[in-house]
């Protein structure tokens, strides 16, 4: 066993979708006994889900925190059923806490403020939690961390063009959350009973960029009415967070259709159950496109806004099927993304291999905590 010479915080702070791309590194750091690794979170939901999580690694042993909040604060987010607790004073009151690591990982960037109140020798890496093409995910912010962990070649690109990436200060990991969703497998159970092909739609949260308010009441019409195909309704978990029985009211008319499936955010909405089974994906501009690119199958976008995208890298995504505009254009186009499946399967496959770096052997998780280590035993 080697010495462990660091101590490693992974920080989650936000919905728990944030959980499965950074807690495989975690565990495959602890393997190696090179490091002392901790995990913390204000809520009591994310430690019981990194603790089930953690479950699939009997042999890693690490150390999981909840962090201090006053109990009015507290109180408050219980009576507001929020799914997170409040990020920056869960920041504050732990600042000593945090400030005793080697370093902290995280996949968010309300973490950064971290740097403003003072970190002394505290490193801070950052991993994101996803592989999508939007503007978002590729700010100039990123570059203020000290480490920038991430999928594959496309990210560094995009990260590169936006000047957030300077050398020996980011490595490439490939995906850590396939590795978890791998050792996940053998608990599915089918998502439907009969042999149609399963859509999975996932519209983004963010009002400006989702298909959502716009067109999503007219697509779950649609899969209702439909003999053709099952649904699985798993919107991004931040659409409807918290996903209360207020909040699932209105789908109660799809409750009795045994081809339908309505998620509003469980664990299962975030951990591949549903992109990891569907035959073809159904979304806008989510990340998690990328992701069911793993095995390359049919993808169709909803565009109700009709958005000028083509050319623009945010949405290259779309350039691997169909874009509907139009809800009565939607049927044609789920049969057209299902019959031109052999002859775009090369392009997806091209899309997640510059998306993924997962040309190694071997899981992602490991690599990327050896890449997280080598930094930290760097020159500071």
């Amino acid at each position: 066993m080697k010495a462990v010479c660091l101590r490693v915080l992974f920080l989650y702070l936000a919905q728990i979708h944030q959980i499965p791309h950074t807690l495989p590194i975690a565990m495959e750091m602890a393997r190696t006994g090179e490091a002392e690794v901790h995990l913390a979170s204000a809520s009591d939901d994310h430690l019981r889900y990194m603790k089930e999580l953690g479950g699939l690694y009997p042999d890693a042993a690490v150390t999981y925190r909840r962090l201090f909040l006053p109990p009015p604060l507290r109180t408050l987010s219980r009576l507001r059923h929020a799914t997170t607790l409040p990020k920056v004073p869960a920041l504050l009151f732990n600042l000593a806490y945090l400030r005793s690591f080697d370093a902290i990982v995280v996949p968010e960037r309300t973490s950064l403020l971290l740097k403003k109140l003072g970190l002394g020798r505290t490193r801070l890496v950052w991993t994101g939690h996803g592989g999508g093409d939007r503007a978002h995910g590729y700010t100039e912010n990123v570059g203020r961390f000290d480490f920038v962990l991430l999928p594959g070649e496309k990210l560094v690109r995009r990260h590169r063009q936006a000047g957030n990436l300077s050398e020996g200060h980011y490595g490439v990991g490939g995906y850590a959350k396939f590795d978890l969703v791998e050792r996940m497998a053998e608990r599915r159970a089918p998502l439907f009973a009969n042999d149609r092909p399963t859509v999975v739609y996932n519209p983004h949260f963010r009002p400006g960029l989702s298909s959502w308010p716009e067109m999503g009441w007219q697509v779950l019409d649609f899969f209702a009415q439909s003999r053709d195909y099952n649904l699985v309704f798993a919107p991004h978990m931040r659409l409807f967070d918290p996903p209360t029985p207020e909040k699932y009211a209105p789908f109660r008319r799809f409750a009795d259709l045994p081809h339908m499936r309505i998620d509003l955010g469980s664990t299962a909405s975030v951990d591949m159950t549903y992109t990891g089974q569907a035959d073809l994906y159904l979304g806008d501009v989510s990340s998690q496109i990328a992701e069911f690119t793993i095995r390359p199958r049919p993808l169709v976008f909803l565009n109700p806004r009709r958005t000028p995208w083509a050319g623009d890298p945010n949405y290259r995504s779309w350039e691997l099927g169909p874009v509907v505009e139009d809800i009565a254009d939607l049927g044609a186009a789920l049969g057209e993304a299902l019959a031109t499946q052999d002859e775009m399967r090369e392009r997806r496959a091209a899309y997640f291999a510059d998306t993924f770096d997962l040309g190694h052997a071997g899981p992602s998780a490991p690599r990327g905590a050896r890449a997280i280590l080598d930094y930290l035993k760097g020159p500071a």
